[in-house]
């Protein structure tokens, strides 16, 4: 039995001392280089008790090694839970206890912080630092080069990545080698890349698009990376002129556009700017243009899902919309109460089906049942409409998600941490349209009878209880919120009320 991930997008590389990572601070790796230590990461696994079909836990700073890690649990068989470095202690808990993870790599100084309970709960623990040191490495300096990949299935889970859910009780979506490969060969062959790509990746690597979109791209069409530790704006500019190509979220753009020697000149060696994660706004595609020609190209997925839609490459990249579906992915609108299909130009729930959609949440059936209809479509939870000629625009979240600088945000993760605060009698959370983030968090909070909100008092008390992308970047203090004749909170009203808080 073959190993799919394995089999396409490493091992043709296996003895190509072609590049691979462009460092900007270290020496650069080939794609031989980079295997080899992934052949070693892949033998400690198995030396820290890991079998196939283990959960392994990640939650480390970005760098070539922890890419490696990736590498290793596809060797290996074991599943990849990456997780953000913003997570705090209670929400690492909850990941950890709910996948039943065997171990967890983090960083040395994080083990009194977010990993304490790691020896209660029967989990090894060991450390991987940004610069490549730690336990786990030295675990692995002495052992093979050489790994022989674990048989695994398509259908085998290759990755968990945990997404929110609006009761707060998060969700671990189960990707297959089928789900993360076909979306790779499909985004590979769509955008056109091959192994003369030099791709800027500015991105993290605990989520969809810095690791399955971005990397995995890069990997299949033989390509190359200048893989920067985070979005830095002189080190972008730096690596324009080498580059050929730069995926991002909204806030990188808008940055770039901010900055005097981000010229058409700087960007002449590209062929091709990627946006994803949060909604793109239409006059910074346009500034965009005007600024460089080139026109960014915006699609559209989520982590359940991979990649649903794009805009093409040589056709029309329609500002404001996310394009046109993915060869093989299936993409209908619903009414969101019947679930019957309702005709182009109508506003409804994006539904889709293909071989990218996940195999389902984590020991969560009802759940699954609730999300993944029987016939392989699922409720995206996004509103959107398409237009006679396929094109795609979504225009709301029927979940109230937000999605700030690419990371996903559900108001009731926020809203259970405020209304716990001392004074607030009830919270309600929004998104706002943000320049940089595409959209930002807004607490409405109602105080108390008698009482008087400290809004910093809030902010210090919900700082060890939230990663800081879910924290709010703006208070609006009300006697009441307002309700429609349900009861039920009219979001839709404070979201237009507060829709220009951010607005520079």
């Amino acid at each position: 039995m073959p190993n799919p991930l394995y089999d396409a997008l490493f091992a043709p590389h296996v003895d190509k001392e072609t590049p691979f990572l462009v460092m900007d601070t270290a020496d650069d790796l080939t794609h031989a280089a980079f295997l080899r230590e992934a052949a070693r990461f892949a033998h400690a696994l198995g030396e820290m008790g890991l079998r196939p079909g283990d959960r392994l836990a990640v939650q480390v700073d970005k760098s070539p090694e922890a890419l490696a890690v990736y590498a290793a649990c596809v060797m290996a068989g074991i599943v990849f839970l990456p997780l953000n470095t913003g997570y705090t202690h209670l929400e690492v808990d909850y990941f950890i206890e709910n996948s039943g993870a065997r171990a967890v790599l983090g960083r040395a100084d994080s083990l009194d912080e977010l990993h304490r309970d790691c020896d209660r709960m029967g989990v090894r623990f060991e450390t991987l630092e940004a610069d490549g040191s730690g336990s786990f490495t030295e675990l692995a300096t002495f052992l093979p080069t050489h790994f022989d990949p674990v048989d695994r299935a398509e259908d085998d889970i290759a990755a968990l990545l945990y997404t929110s859910g609006t009761t707060g009780l998060s969700k671990g979506a189960m990707l297959t080698h089928r789900n993360l490969l076909s979306n790779t060969q499909v985004l590979r062959d769509t955008w056109q890349f091959t192994e003369k790509d030099v791709l800027i990746h500015a991105l993290p690597i605990f989520h969809t698009h810095g690791l399955f979109v971005a990397t995995n791209i890069s990997l299949l069409a033989g390509g190359s990376m200048i893989f920067l530790p985070r979005f830095n704006i002189e080190q972008v500019l730096e690596a324009l002129p080498q580059a050929t190509s730069m995926m991002g979220v909204p806030t990188f753009y808008t940055r770039l556009l901010d900055h005097p020697e981000f010229t058409r000149e700087t960007c002449a060696n590209m062929r091709l700017f990627i946006s994803g994660s949060a909604p793109l706004l239409s006059e910074t595609h346009r500034a965009f243009q005007k600024r460089t020609g080139h026109r960014i190209l915006e699609r559209y997925g989520m982590t359940e899902t991979n990649m649903n839609t794009s805009n093409p490459i040589d056709g029309e990249r329609r500002a404001g919309t996310v394009g046109l579906p993915l060869p093989g992915v299936e993409l209908k609108i619903t009414d969101p109460d019947s679930g019957k299909s309702l005709p182009h130009g109508e506003v409804g729930m994006i539904e889709v089906r293909g071989d990218n959609v996940f195999k389902g949440y984590w020991n969560m059936p009802d759940k699954t049942a609730e999300e993944l209809r029987p016939d392989g479509f699922f409720i995206t939870g996004d509103l959107g409409v398409q237009g006679e000629d396929g094109y795609v625009t979504i225009v709301g979240r029927g979940k109230d998600l937000i999605i700030s600088g690419g990371f996903n945000i559900y108001p009731r993760d926020v809203e259970l941490v405020l209304d716990e605060q001392p004074g607030v009698l009830e919270s309600a959370v929004i998104g706002a349209p943000h320049p940089d983030f595409g959209e930002s968090v807004v607490a409405v909070l109602v105080p108390e009878p008698g009482a008087v909100l400290d809004v910093a008092g809030i902010e210090a008390g919900i700082g060890g209880r939230l990663a800081r992308f879910k924290q709010p970047r703006h208070y609006v203090i009300l006697d009441e919120l307002p309700r429609n004749s349900m009861g039920k909170v009219q979001k839709k009203l404070l979201r237009k009320t507060y829709k220009h808080v951010f607005k520079r």
